[in-house]
C-alpha cells in the first residue's frame, strides 16, 4: 500500500504559513494546524553496541555540525534548534519513548533496520518525525507509519541495477547470481535479475546458500557458465568467496553487493579478488565536510552514515522552516516538498515544474526560501527527492577495485535512479 506523506494532525488549509515560508507544497500533502511551542527539538536514536559503537560517534558529530549551522543560520523561527541529550542502546522503543517525554518533534535514527519497526510505533503514535540515516530494509518502504517516517540511505535494493551495469561495463553478456538465504539475499537477487533483464544481459537462476554451506551453489553456478558472477551476501561472503575461487571464479569475473564488501586481505588465497568491483552506499565525505565533523569531534575515526544523518537534519530544519512551525506533523507534511521530491510518481518537484532552487545547505535554502523561493535540498549525501514511502529516489555508491592483496580501492562513483518497488 502506498502511504501519502499527509499528517493528521487536522484539516485547517493554513494558506498563510505558505505564504510565509514561500515554499510551494504539493497539492498531494494535507495542510495541518500548526501545533509545535516554538521551539524545533531534534533527537537521536543511538543503537549500536559492541563493535558497531563507533558509528554513534559519526551520526553524533554530523548532527551537532547540522544544529551548528542551523543556530548560525538563525534557527527556527529566530530561536535556537535543540539537540536532545543523546543515550545509547539497542531498545529503540525504548530511546522512542524517552524522546516522546522530552518533547522532539524529530527523532534520527535508528541504524538497524530491526529496530526501525519498534521506533516507528512509539514515534508515529506520538506525531513524531522520524528520519533514519542507515534503514536499508527494503520492507520498511511499505511499514505503515502514518507518514512520519522517511530515510536517506537507499533501500538494499537499490544497488541492483548498479551491480549489473558493473558487470555489463566488464563486457558480460551472461551473469549469475548467487545469493545467502534471508531477506536481504532474497530481494536484492530478486532486484538483480530484473535490473539484468532491463539491461540487456541474460541471467542464469538465481542461486541460494547458506552461510558456511556455498559449495553446492557455486557447483551451479559453475556449470552455467557466466561471465561474471554477482555476490550479494553478508556473513557469508568470504566462505562464498573461497568456494568460488576453488571452482575457479575469481578476480574479476566478481561483483561484490555492500554487505560482501570487505578487507579481506590474507583472509582469502593470494589474488583472490584482484581485479573485483564492490559497491558500498554513499558518497566520499567532502574535504569541508570533514573538517566540519573533525572540528565538531577532534577524535572522529570514521564518518560512516556522517553524511546521510546531516542532510536528514538540515531537511527536518527546512520543513519546519517551510511550515512555520515545529510539530513533527508540520514536519512530515513538507519534508517531500523541501527534498525536492513528489508523493505521486517518485520523481523530483524541481525536474516537473522546474521552480524549485537547488540548494546544498541550510543556510543557503533558508536564503532562498525568505525570498520566496520553493526549494530542492541536495546536500552531502546527495539528491534526496523522497518519494510517497519517504525513500529517496536517487541512490549513490561509491565502487572499489580489490587488487592482488585483496584489499580494495575506491574507483568510481554511480547513480541508481530507484531504491524501492
Amino acid at each position: 500500500m502506498t502511504v501519502i506523506r499527509a499528517a493528521a494532525a487536522g484539516a485547517a488549509v493554513l494558506i498563510a504559513l505558505t505564504a510565509c515560508s514561500g515554499q510551494a507544497g504539493n497539492a498531494r500533502l494535507d495542510a495541518v494546524d500548526a501545533s509545535g511551542d516554538g521551539t524545533l527539538r531534534i533527537g537521536l536514536i543511538l543503537d549500536n553496541t559492541g563493535k558497531q559503537n563507533f558509528l554513534n560517534d559519526s551520526q553524533l558529530a554530523a548532527a551537532r555540525l547540522a544544529v551548528q549551522e542551523i543556530n548560525a543560520a538563525g534557527g527556527h523561527k529566530g530561536k535556537p534548534v535543540e539537540l536532545l541529550k543523546e543515550t545509547v542502546g539497542e531498545d529503540t522503543a525504548a530511546q522512542a519513548h524517552a524522546l516522546v517525554a522530552a518533547k522532539a518533534d524529530v527523532v534520527i535514527g535508528p541504524t538497524d533496520s530491526s529496530g526501525a519497526a519498534a521506533a516507528i510505533d512509539v514515534l508515529s503514535k506520538a506525531k513524531i518525525t522520524l528520519i533514519s540515516p542507515a534503514n536499508t530494509a527494503a520492507a520498511l518502504s511499505k511499514y505503515k507509519s502514518g507518514g512520519y517516517y522517511f530515510r536517506t540511505a537507499a533501500a538494499d535494493v537499490a544497488q541492483a541495477s548498479v551491480l549489473v551495469k558493473l558487470a555489463r561495463d566488464g563486457g558480460a553478456k551472461r551473469v549469475s547470481i548467487v545469493y545467502e538465504a534471508g531477506s536481504y539475499g532474497t530481494e536484492v537477487s530478486a532486484a538483480a535479475k530484473a535490473a539484468a533483464g532491463g539491461a540487456g544481459i541474460e541471467a542464469a537462476p538465481a542461486v541460494e546458500f547458506k552461510p558456511g554451506d556455498a559449495r553446492r551453489a557455486v557447483a551451479t553456478v559453475k556449470d552455467a557458465a557466466p561471465d561474471a558472477v554477482i555476490l550479494i551476501a553478508r556473513e557469508g561472503a568470504q566462505g562464498a568467496i573461497a568456494e568460488l575461487n576453488n571452482a575457479g571464479i575469481s578476480g574479476k569475473k566478481l561483483i561484490l553487493s555492500d554487505g560482501a564488501f570487505n578487507k579481506y586481505g590474507s583472509g582469502l588465497g593470494s589474488s583472490a579478488l584482484d581485479g573485483a568491483r564492490a559497491v558500498v552506499p554513499g558518497v566520499f565525505p567532502s574535504a569541508p565536510f570533514q573538517a566540519g565533523l573533525v572540528a565538531v569531534d577532534p577524535g572522529l575515526k570514521d564518518m560512516t552514515f556522517a553524511a546521510e544523518t546531516y542532510d536528514a537534519v538540515n531537511l527536518a530544519a527546512l520543513a519546519a522552516e517551510a511550515a512555520d512551525d515545529d510539530a513533527g506533523a508540520s514536519v512530515a507534511s513538507w519534508l517531500i516538498a523541501v527534498s525536492g521530491g513528489n508523493p505521486v510518481n517518485g520523481g523530483t518537484a524541481g525536474a516537473s515544474g522546474g521552480s524549485a532552487k537547488v540548494c546544498k545547505t541550510f543556510k543557503e535554502c533558508h536564503d532562498a526560501m525568505t525570498s520566496g523561493s520553493a526549494v530542492d535540498y541536495d546536500g552531502e549525501s546527495g539528491a534526496v527527492g523522497f518519494d510517497a514511502n519517504g525513500d529517496v529516489t536517487a541512490a549513490n555508491y561509491i565502487v572499489f577495485t580489490y587488487g592482488a592483496d585483496n584489499l580494495a580501492k575506491m574507483t568510481g562513483r554511480e547513480t541508481a535512479g530507484r531504491t524501492s518497488g
